[in-house]
């Protein structure tokens, strides 16, 4: 039905916007649904990994066009939440790892986030989940947000005694009420508000924290891989992948200590297992936006609303020995992203040209007709992409970790560069999984001197923060 709905029409996007149905007072400008989800790979929602079950968002991406390649510009939560609220990237603000707390110093205080640009554009602003991730002083929280926000947290947590390391935990389903979880409680008030009449334009950004560990959802999603015969190890591993890789990269698939070695292949069980508590935590998100989108989809605002969907940044299970995220690979930078333009006539269609996360703000600019935000953005409009997915888009994908460490991803090939010099480059037509490393091959100097005119040529001090 969404599908006929969405793509039924012939006319273009611009005069879709202009004549979208209304509530209540005139709305001249769309409502805006922007949905995040936490560490979400390609898995499922690319279909790389057989058997992964994400129902809902299957059914988005038919109404929606999916970005089959969009990139983050940092590789964990803090760093990039701030790249997409703030429209600029990590070497221009200095906010590259988790823990720098950006919202609260440096050039931060100065700069206009999503939902301050939307609210001072008379929209209604309604904030839930895990959005920013990152301690913001109560004045800035209310310049943000209409309703009194509420983030929730990883939990709930299981027993101690199922901890396999520090802060690592065990794949356990859980056994009590769906409520115990924040996604649900805040997917359920996102679903009311929609339920609501709204005056003015809305802006919803609703962030899910599955699946970020700990791996617990409930016990349903779990049983979805009861009986499920997946393939081990995950496609991308490789034994011995590293051995071409410079010291830089294997510190960063180090980061989180001994994970990997009591939970990967000196241990397929355990591998195993938490495979599953990822499978059952992404279809555990799957069903959070899901539910929230169907909600959208039966409401008055379906016709007049785009619809948001991202991950902040991709995943490792195994891949390059490693768990997490935090590497400049393509398994933590390749993250879920699509985009609902009401009456696109390229909804359900994918569009294959690179993008970046950073180019998320432009484009809602460009399609709410907002007036700029303070600073100036960094991304482009994908409106280009959203009106033609085949049309030219030559720019790479930086995504940067800390000062003078980068990777440039471009239609065929990944270049990273590190602090030494040291280099990794990978190309992806006939190596997806970035097994073989091309860098000491003289014949590729070209292709290097060309990705490393994307590396910035100065990086902003560090914020600070950790590893991991």
């Amino acid at each position: 039905m969404h599908r006929r709905r969405f793509l039924s029409t012939a006319i273009s996007t611009v005069a879709t916007l202009s004549a979208m149905p209304t509530l209540g007072q005139v709305q001249r400008k769309p409502n805006v649904l922007f949905l995040s989800v936490d560490d979400m790979n390609d898995y499922g929602f690319h279909e790389t990994y057989a058997g992964v079950k994400m129902p809902y968002l299957s059914a988005f991406k038919k109404s929606a066009l999916t970005f089959r390649h969009a990139y983050c510009t940092a590789p964990a939560c803090v760093p990039s939440r701030a790249s997409v609220f703030s429209g600029l990237y990590p070497h221009t603000t200095g906010a590259y790892r988790n823990g720098c707390d950006p919202w609260q110093k440096g050039m931060f205080p100065s700069i206009e986030t999503i939902p301050e640009l939307f609210k001072r554009n008379g929209y209604t602003t309604f904030g839930l989940g895990k959005n920013m991730h990152a301690p913001l002083p109560p004045e800035r929280e209310k310049a943000m947000w209409d309703n009194e926000y509420y983030s929730g947290g990883f939990g709930p947590f299981i027993p101690e005694e199922h901890r396999i390391t520090d802060q690592w935990w065990n794949a356990i389903p859980w056994e009590g009420p769906d409520e115990d979880f924040p996604d649900v409680t805040n997917s359920q008030a996102t679903i009311e508000f929609l339920n609501k009449k709204h005056e003015k334009p809305f802006f919803i950004a609703l962030g899910v924290w599955r699946p970020h560990t700990p791996f617990t959802a409930p016990k349903r999603f779990f049983d979805l891989y009861k009986d499920t015969d997946f393939a081990f190890p995950p496609p991308g591993y490789r034994d011995n992948d590293l051995d071409d890789v410079p010291q830089e990269g294997k510190r960063l698939a180090a980061v989180w200590g001994e994970r990997f070695e009591v939970s990967g292949e000196n241990n397929p069980e355990m591998w195993r297992k938490i495979l599953t508590g990822y499978f059952a935590t992404t279809s555990f998100a799957d069903w959070s936006i899901g539910r929230v989108i169907e909600a959208l989809d039966r409401s008055a605002y379906a016709e007049n609303t785009i619809v948001v969907l991202w991950s902040d940044n991709g995943y490792h299970c195994g891949e390059k020995d490693h768990w997490e995220k935090t590497t400049l690979w393509e398994k933590s930078c390749l993250v879920p992203a699509a985009l609902r333009v009401p009456g696109s006539r390229h909804n359900g269609e994918q569009c294959d040209r690179l993008v970046s996360l950073l180019d998320l703000y432009p484009t809602l600019v460009d399609y709410c007709q907002l007036s700029p935000p303070k600073q100036k953005l960094e991304g482009l409009s994908l409106r280009p992409l959203l009106e033609d997915p085949a049309s030219r888009w030559d720019r790479p994908a930086l995504t940067t970790y800390e000062e003078n460490m980068s990777s440039v991803r471009d239609e065929q090939f990944r270049y990273i560069l590190y602090p030494d010099g040291t280099e990794e480059l990978y190309d992806h037509r006939i190596d997806p999984h970035e097994f073989t490393n091309l860098a000491k091959d003289r014949a590729n100097d070209g292709v290097k001197a060309r990705l490393r005119q994307a590396v910035p040529r100065s990086f902003a001090k560090s914020m600070g923060g950790r590893w991991g």
